[in-house]
């Protein structure tokens, strides 16, 4: 998972992307920001969903997606339509995942507006039917206090099926967790520890149970940052490039790594693996791993060398 408002030109996505497919990895996923997270105004962002159609072309087996697509930035329809071309691009690879918006410095740079909470809230349960009423066959008609849909047969339709796979994120609180229950084919939450975890997994089946979904029929995900070295020098020097990224202190990495590690998966390859492991345990299915020094193509090759193959045996 790349951190693309980090300054991820069109030039570095190819080459992770050419890394990714070379290497075996499943899938390359983006966010979807148009400011730096750390604050970094000099960093560039290219359009997440523009990137995932232009990646869609040169690709032929990774799947592609946002993790995840603020409600606030566009309109249900225009997001969509702009999955679903992806999905034909690609031949099928793109998931969509969305989630209601959080970051109000870039909202306020683009001009995008920034409600309260409940009323974003408001607008991405909206989104989220709109969205799955456009990927079925037919027409529908929508009609709520943030947008309405009059008679409208989105064509075409994803070529995915039944449909791409739909993604909510958020900390799987009453309310998020209630929305993934009802649209969801996947949960997702970021940066918590194994038992953390467990917690949220457990909130969102339970959200499942409540209307009588079956819980083991919504995948549970994690996004997490990586931290990944041969050895604990190396752990230690990815670590440093981390801070220096985040504009923290780099005198004293080790100690960063150590705090990192309370929710991020930070280690040799031993220790990723007994990691990931917990969460296993904890009850999380999928993991996107939050690559944040991008360039750093050695770290690919190690988790997709070592790591990968050690989970599978």
């Amino acid at each position: 998972m790349i951190e693309g408002q980090e300054d991820v030109t069109w030039q570095d996505w190819v080459v992770l992307a050419d890394a990714c497919e070379t290497l075996g990895i499943e899938g390359l996923f983006r966010s979807d920001h148009y400011l730096s997270v750390a604050g970094d105004r000099a960093r560039g962002s290219l359009d997440a969903w523009g990137t995932i159609n232009a990646l869609a072309a040169i690709t032929t087996k990774l799947r592609l997606g946002a993790l995840v697509s603020p409600a606030t930035f566009r309109h249900p329809s225009v997001l969509a339509k702009l999955a679903t071309t992806a999905d034909h691009v690609s031949g099928g690879r793109v998931e969509l995942g969305i989630g209601a918006g959080w970051m109000e410095a870039e909202h306020r740079a683009y001009g995008f507006p920034f409600p309260s909470l409940r009323d974003r809230m408001d607008a991405f349960a909206e989104q989220l039917e709109i969205i799955v009423r456009s990927f079925e066959p037919g027409p529908f008609t929508f009609r709520g206090r943030h947008y309405t849909v009059e008679d409208l047969d989105a064509l075409p339709k994803p070529v995915s099926r039944p449909r791409p796979n739909l993604i909510v994120g958020g900390s799987a609180a009453p309310r998020g967790a209630a929305l993934g229950a009802r649209w969801a084919d996947e949960y997702n939450f970021a940066f918590a520890s194994p038992e953390e975890a467990r917690r949220k997994a457990e909130a969102v089946r339970d959200a499942c149970r409540d209307i009588g979904r079956d819980p083991d029929s919504i995948v549970i995900s994690l996004m997490t940052g990586l931290v990944l070295g041969r050895t604990r020098e190396e752990v230690a020097g990815r670590a440093g490039a981390i801070a220096a990224l985040q504009g923290r202190r780099t005198d004293d990495t080790e100690a960063y790594a150590a705090d990192l590690a309370g929710n991020w998966i930070v280690g040799t390859v031993p220790e990723a693996v007994a990691r990931i492991r917990e969460y296993e345990a904890a009850g999380v299915e999928r993991l996107y791993l939050q690559h944040l020094a991008h360039q750093d193509l050695d770290m690919l090759e190690l988790l997709a060398r070592e790591v990968i193959p050690a989970l599978q045996d």
